[in-house]
């Protein structure tokens, strides 16, 4: 019976409205859950003037009416349901002052998708609000960081670290687990220890750059998240010593962020997204950036749509690969799953023996292991394909 009341009541918060056929009541707690979601989901979503239609309830046009249900939806929901919550306040009822207000931006979740729509904004955001969406977004990339930061680190530290490895190391560089399991058959009883016969260490190259590394990002606006974990992942990867890492940007212009990688927050309020793609152009950028083929790593992040000339494109990456630089393309670095892309670009660039898949942050690091290992990346479009 139980059981039966809270279905009904679910079905109730569902369907919103007092005519919904469960001739179910609400407690107080759940009228003002439901009142928190007829007024973004009851509504029809913006007129052709950008402006919230006619509608019982909704949000109305005064900042506390939106600060107040800000807080409530804050109360009611996990914090994963707001971000999902104030993204459609955005969407449907076109409430971009939720983010031109400090006031205002400073009460909602943060999360990438806002951070995305605040670099989409870009200078349309008021100078008073600057600063708090500043504060936002810094607190949204220190979150990222301690998700993925050192993982990354680690996982490339490693690749780097097995990429030179040789069988004459000095003495301070011979990794010994690997050593002693090269030799067990070596093992001698009367000695009661292994004797080796081969060692396993590492090169030195300490001070030394091993890897080039371009991340090229198209910055339309359909690739809002990817740019913004491109960003971080482009600043961590500056960090490493044994990497030269360049980030470049683009639309139908380009822009090179290098100088800007110290600070992930220069880096993003330094994109510009929307606009139109010119990859051709930003490959060309890319390969003056070149000057060691073998032991360059290009990622180009875009959806392949490309607004520029095309077939200059696919020969211009057939150049830069037969050079031997190591391309490879993600459609998308995002949590959204597989994005909407060009998939005759992408087939002629897998004929071309350049992998296209999207991925998400959570493999990226792995990802970037494999790379330098110059592994064979086609089963990460086996499991994130280009279909």
């Amino acid at each position: 019976m139980d059981e039966d009341r809270e279905r009904l009541r679910r079905w109730r918060l569902v369907l919103g409205g007092a005519d919904d056929g469960t001739e179910t009541s609400l407690s107080k707690e759940d009228r003002g859950v439901d009142a928190a979601l007829a007024a973004l989901y009851d509504s029809p979503e913006v007129d052709e003037e950008g402006e919230p239609g006619r509608r019982a309830g909704g949000l109305g046009g005064s900042a506390p009416r939106v600060a107040r249900w800000l807080g409530d939806i804050r109360r009611y929901f996990p914090s994963s349901v707001v971000q999902v919550m104030q993204r459609d306040a955005v969407e449907r009822l076109g409430l971009t002052r939720l983010l031109l207000e400090p006031e205002l931006l400073s009460a909602v979740e943060p999360d990438v998708h806002l951070v995305g729509t605040l670099l989409t904004l870009g200078d349309v955001i008021p100078e008073h609000t600057k600063q708090t969406a500043r504060e936002v977004v810094g607190r949204v990339v220190a979150q990222l960081e301690r998700r993925l930061a050192e993982r990354t680190r680690s996982a490339v530290r490693g690749a780097l670290d097995r990429a030179t490895r040789t069988n004459r190391p000095r003495p301070p560089d011979i990794d010994w687990i690997r050593t002693i399991r090269a030799n067990l058959k070596h093992y001698s009883p009367t000695l009661g220890t292994v004797i080796p016969d081969r060692l396993i260490g590492y090169g030195r190259r300490a001070q030394t750059v091993h890897r080039d590394v371009i991340l090229a990002v198209d910055q339309s606006g359909s690739m809002a998240e990817s740019v913004v974990y491109a960003g971080l992942f482009a600043t961590v990867l500056a960090s490493m010593r044994s990497l030269r890492t360049s980030l470049v940007v683009f639309d139908t212009e380009v822009v090179d962020l290098t100088e800007l990688l110290d600070d992930p927050l220069d880096v993003l309020f330094g994109t510009q997204l929307g606009g139109g793609t010119d990859i051709n152009r930003a490959l060309a950028y890319c390969q003056g950036l070149v000057t060691r083929p073998a032991d360059t790593l290009l990622i180009l992040i875009t959806d392949l749509f490309e607004g520029g000339a095309r077939d200059q494109m696919l020969r211009r990456a057939h150049a830069l690969a037969d050079s031997g630089v190591q391309i490879v393309v993600l459609l998308a670095l995002a949590d959204s799953g597989t994005p909407a892309y060009d998939h005759e670009n992408a087939a002629v660039l897998h004929e071309l023996g350049i992998p296209a898949f999207a991925c998400t942050p959570d493999l990226f690091p792995d990802l970037m292991a494999a790379a330098i290992k110059r592994e064979d990346l086609s089963h990460w479009a086996a499991t994130r394909p280009a279909q």
